[in-house]
């Protein structure tokens, strides 16, 4: 297939792409190289990515109106991967409208995109802040994600409405997949894994907050990527039985579905923090501090669905992931 992969230079966007092309799809990829985070890693990721020959790239910004209409009108696709966000719970208290442009504004222009072009499938992250008060758990597709606390979650949410929206006007396939917290090489260096990272080695303290009472369903980026690949393959169908009178959130007569994707596996933040100082052989120093504005205490998948329905579902441990990480750190940053 020919496949469009926004945010191609991102953390996830990268990893999605190597696999696409090992497999021998084309992979025309797009980025606008933000600097929300250090771009000679998003540079050192591309580099990565150029050796191949079926990878096209363009720095282009999928909340630039023209250029996206221009990018569909002169390349046809059978699937677009959309993984272009503004990312970050906490930075969304900082700088709102730069998840309004990228996030809301450029997904309409992909979804615009799809539908003029005849995409065969549109597959777009989504994200487990969606389900923000919600303290319910596992988290289920099936609940209501009405309380977003971040922005950054009530514009994955938006997302998602969105995207059902066309998929019943206009017959777009369309899945969304919630990620759950992933982790791995090449991470984001505003990640907690990269800044515990950094800061151990450093000998400076790490930030822990709500004392440290945190629990996340980590999930390695290997992991995600598997799942992506295996719903690109598999458009969305309407569901027949889905019920006007007793609306499902994951489903519709659309062709729409929603999955989450995690370990279900959820781990004690202190723990992680445990595991990552054994890979580091040094011990953190640990400042701790209250819960953060737009933060949840914990969060785990029920990942039923993904494994009804592609036969999968995410199963790298961190005691597996997190040294493979460290291994990635100290290589590229020559420690």
């Amino acid at each position: 297939m020919k496949i469009l992969v926004t945010g191609v230079a991102g953390f996830i966007g990268s990893t999605l792409a190597h696999r696409l092309l090992v497999r021998g799809d084309t992979v025309h990829g797009i980025d606008n190289l933000s600097d929300y985070y250090d771009v000679s890693l998003k540079k050192a990721r591309l580099e990565k990515l150029s050796t191949r020959e079926k990878f096209q790239f363009d720095l282009l910004d999928i909340a630039n109106r023209a250029e996206m209409e221009m990018l569909f009108s002169r390349t046809r696709f059978d699937a677009v991967v959309n993984l272009a966000a503004q990312a970050g719970v906490r930075y969304s208290l900082q700088n709102p409208s730069s998840y309004i442009q990228t996030n809301i504004v450029g997904f309409c222009n992909i979804l615009e995109g799809c539908r003029h072009s005849g995409v065969a499938h549109l597959v777009f992250a989504s994200s487990s802040s969606v389900y923000g008060a919600n303290t319910r758990l596992p988290f289920s597709e099936h609940d209501n994600v009405d309380h977003p606390v971040s922005l950054y979650g009530a514009t994955k949410k938006a997302n998602e409405l969105m995207a059902h929206t066309y998929a019943h006007l206009y017959g777009l396939p369309t899945t969304g997949l919630r990620f759950f917290t992933v982790y791995g090489p090449w991470g984001r260096p505003d990640m907690a894994l990269f800044m515990f990272t950094k800061n151990i080695l450093e000998g400076r303290p790490i930030q822990v907050f709500n004392n440290g009472n945190m629990v996340r369903d980590f999930t390695y980026v290997d992991d995600i990527v598997e799942g992506v690949i295996r719903v690109v393959d598999r458009p969305a169908q309407s569901e027949p039985g889905w019920d006007g009178a007793m609306p499902d959130p994951a489903s519709s007569r659309a062709p729409y579905r929603i999955y989450n994707i995690g370990n279900n596996k959820p781990v004690q933040l202190m723990r992680y923090i445990e595991v990552l100082e054994r890979s580091l052989g040094r011990k953190a120093q640990i400042e701790m501090l209250p819960m953060q504005p737009g933060d949840v205490q914990a969060t785990m998948a029920d990942v039923t669905a993904l494994q009804r329905d592609i036969g999968y579902s995410p199963a790298t441990t961190v005691d597996e992931g997190v040294p493979r990480f460290v291994e990635w750190y100290r290589s590229y940053y020559g420690i």
